[in-house]
């Protein structure tokens, strides 16, 4: 199994837990969330772009993986995802290298 293969396991197994709370609070946040990335006024692809910097300069390697995977479903080239982790590593400085490391990992599961 892939970084990202294990990623959707290890999340559909969570959401799972998150939705059998039926806790409302939590449910509109998990809304808004998916929501935040649809098609606007800003294109999904940069949306997801821009969620990707964020989760790289916050260090979140799941979010990591999530917003890659989606970027490249929604036609995201690799040098338009190389780019953007570059942007991340400007903002978050060094201590986004090793989060780096997972993207490109994850990056590299793909045929790009």
């Amino acid at each position: 199994m892939n970084i990202v293969e294990d990623f959707h396991k290890r999340r559909e197994a969570g959401n799972l837990r998150i939705h059998n709370l039926n806790d409302l609070n939590i449910n509109r946040f998990m809304d808004l969330d998916s929501k935040a990335y649809e098609e606007s006024a800003l294109p999904a692809r940069y949306k997801e772009l821009m969620g990707l910097v964020g989760s790289a300069v916050l260090r979140c390697n799941d979010c990591i993986i999530y917003h890659i995977d989606s970027a490249v479903k929604i036609g995201c080239t690799k040098s338009e995802i190389t780019e953007a982790l570059n942007i991340a590593l400007v903002i978050g400085g060094s201590i986004v290298i090793p989060h780096l490391r997972v993207a490109l990992e994850a990056l590299e599961t793909y045929n790009l």
